[in-house]
């Protein structure tokens, strides 16, 4: 192997290998730890993944496990590489009409870099590929001598609903990719999510750690449709590949014809000195960086979804913005259920988005909008635009729906629509762009409550007809910012089933999670730092007429990981509850740029329960020259005290139940605990 070429970025080396067959590999380093790398024997993986129909299936048992790795890649060889500004694009090529652009991108304050690949035919006949690679990171370790046994850990994002973003680190030799003893038998950890739902059952993250040099490697894919990763070995050094679901994962093919071609979702990678938590915050400067507003000053919302429970009225939405009056809430959000029929769920009804006057709103749903402004809030609504339910007329509109394989598909309660056709968006544009126009509202919570699947009717492959469908998504999301500028655009997908990075860069904010009033809201609200910013992460602090101060202290606490949205008996609460209430939200306000800028650390002992938790846990943010510590306590043994390394020199505000005492010196932030759930803010400056 010889060194083609080194390029740094920032804090980042980023280097390309040949072979002496002009086969091109790609490295990242720490641009601080080069020359530290030691010898190695190991053959780097091509920087190109690449498999069309036809060509030869992968050896070493790898067949119907991968399309990497196969002849189909080897046969790719170097054609050229050019630097444009920040950006580096290596061209590789069979020979036989298949070319592909590798581009690597970086900017200014970023702390990762930008990686696609364009697959361009050039010969004379089609060809059907079915992998294709985004990125491809080979020889890892290079700081760690042989095949680094008990150094590496893999750390994936596992997600379930209400329960997403538990970090899952394994060894090396726990995953099952300790190297065979000849080296022939590929090892192999293939994961990934097939259908609309992108963070069902895993984010689209992988992260290697080198623990023994104190290293990580990480990658994030930017794809709202099925995904793929892929952790490969057959010698000393792994190899980590994002893309598309391929054919095998995901029954995704695409026909590229001769002189057309095809690009792969972006992945970002990064690699940086200490462990997954400190190098996931790198990934965020490119999420940082592709935020619609990213410099807006986070709000305060107010969604009446566990007030009403899918039942909202002009009258009950007039008591709530009478009572939310001048109490320094920014937003009122509508919720599900404003175009139910009589006897009809919420659930039910999705689908014509015809706001049921008779008996919710008398006066029509504008009037309801115009009453909300009056109170000095904004009005936002619900919609499930990119589904229909039984009860709508939609539902039976079949040629506006998916299919598969000539059959609509029908989750029981949800039928598609397909997001490829001009004409459905020309239905969105009238019945959600349109009446958001009409009636003023500021605000779009758009749901998504079921899955496509594995796909839909499609010439070439059912994989290729999802990833078509989900592109019309991210077009509808940026056609309703292009037709009503200010509007504040919610992501959510059953709380917290769509956070990956494409659907966030044309959303405003997301919801979590769907777990409202669980006492492991703070868990997944902390968990999620690492994948999502939490100026995106909207964060639920349901206030019950029952609760203690303790409690709604607690609730209000948990929003300071996110963006704060409030929701439940704000008509009912007591004149004492309330003055709680308003502390959380003042303190909010005074720690919101901390929340939006800063980078966090992660502290603490959590049980492997989240239902049931047990320990406690603090996260430690950091802006400029303001610092937020926001501590919790859950159920079993808790601490009397706790110690965290914060670099401060005073306190200046601290939200906490009653009791709770707070004191830093020598850059140690003390705080004594009470009791098992309760939660302890601190604002503290330089």
């Amino acid at each position: 192997m010889k060194t083609l070429s080194e390029f740094c970025f920032g804090d980042l080396l980023l280097r390309y290998t040949l072979d002496d067959r002009d086969r091109v590999s790609m490295q990242l380093l720490p641009a601080g730890l080069k020359g530290r790398e030691v010898v190695r024997d190991y053959q780097p993986e091509p920087l190109v993944q690449l498999h069309a129909r036809g060509d030869r299936l992968a050896n070493g048992y790898g067949n119907g496990h991968t399309l990497a790795g196969t002849s189909a890649t080897d046969a790719l060889r170097l054609c050229s590489q050019t630097r444009e500004g920040n950006t580096v694009i290596t061209t590789v090529a069979d020979g036989r009409g298949r070319t592909v652009r590798h581009r690597v991108s970086w900017a200014e304050g970023l702390e990762a870099l930008v990686v696609s690949c364009v697959f361009e035919n050039t010969g004379d006949r089609p060809v059907t590929l079915n992998l294709l690679s985004s990125v491809h990171l080979s020889g890892l370790t290079p700081f760690t001598e042989g095949d680094a046994a008990g150094a590496l850990v893999l750390h994936r994002m596992a997600s379930m609903w209400s329960a997403e973003g538990r970090l899952r680190s394994e060894s090396i030799e726990e995953a099952m990719l300790e190297r065979s003893w000849t080296g022939h038998a590929l090892r192999l950890l293939k994961f990934g999510q097939v259908g609309s739902m992108p963070v069902r059952g895993w984010f689209p993250f992988a992260a290697v750690e080198d623990r023994k040099a104190g290293v990580t490697w990480a990658v994030q894919l930017a794809c709202p449709s099925s995904w793929q990763m892929e952790i490969r070995r057959k010698d000393d050094c792994l190899n980590l590949m994002a893309s598309l679901a391929d054919e095998d994962f995901g029954h995704w093919a695409r026909t590229v014809a001769p002189g057309k071609s095809f690009e792969t979702p972006e992945a970002f990678v990064t690699v940086g000195a200490g462990g997954v938590d400190e190098v996931s915050q790198r990934l965020l400067t490119v999420h940082r960086r592709n935020m619609p507003r990213p410099d807006r000053e986070l709000p305060v919302l107010f969604n009446e979804y566990c007030s009403t429970w899918g039942n909202p009225t002009e009258e009950n939405l007039r008591q709530l913005a009478e009572c939310l009056d001048g109490r320094g809430v920014d937003y009122l959000v509508i919720d599900a259920g404003w175009y139910r029929k009589p006897g009809g769920g919420w659930s039910e009804c999705g689908g014509d988005w015809i706001p049921e006057e008779k008996e919710m709103f008398p006066r029509g749903l504008k009037a309801t909008a115009d009453m909300i402004r009056r109170h000095g809030l904004k009005p936002g609504l619900w919609f499930e635009p990119e589904t229909c339910a039984s009860e709508s007329e939609m539902f039976r509109r079949e040629e506006l729906l998916l299919k598969r394989f000539g059959a609509v598909i029908d989750t029981d309660n949800r039928r598609f629509l397909d997001l490829r056709k001009e004409e459905t968006h020309a239905w969105l544009e009238e019945r959600v762009i349109g009446l958001l126009k009409k009636c003023g509202f500021a605000y779009i919570k758009v749901d998504y409550n079921d899955c496509i699947g594995v796909g839909c009717d499609d010439p070439d492959s059912p994989g290729e007809g999802l990833r078509q469908n989900m592109q019309g998504t991210l077009r509808f999301f940026r056609r309703m910012r292009e037709a009503i500028p200010d509007l504040m655009i919610e992501n959510c997908s059953s709380g917290g089933h769509r956070l990956e990075p494409s659907l966030m860069a044309v959303s405003d904010m997301a919801s979590f999670s769907d777990a409202h009033e669980c006492a492991e809201i703070p868990i997944i609200a902390a968990a999620l730092h690492r994948v999502i910013l939490p100026a995106q992460s909207q964060i639920w602090a349901v206030l019950r007429e029952k609760d203690s101060l303790r409690r709604m202290n607690y609730s209000l606490v948990n929003t300071l990981l996110g963006v704060m949205c409030l929701s439940g008996d704000a008509t009912r609460l007591s004149a004492e509850q309330w003055e709680k209430v308003e502390e959380g939200i003042a303190f909010y306000r005074r720690v919101r740029g901390v929340i939006r800028d800063g980078r966090s650390r992660f502290f603490g002992n959590v049980s492997e329960s989240w239902r049931h938790p047990e320990g406690w846990q603090a996260v430690v943010r950091k802006a400029g020259n303001e610092t937020l510590a926001v501590i919790h306590t859950f159920g079993g043994p808790v601490p009397d005290r706790i110690e965290l390394p914060v670099e401060a020199a005073e306190v200046l505000g601290v939200m906490c139940s009653e009791g709770n005492r707070v004191s830093l010196e020598g850059g140690r932030l003390t705080v004594e605990l009470k009791a098992p759930f309760e939660a302890v803010a601190v604002h503290l400056g330089s």
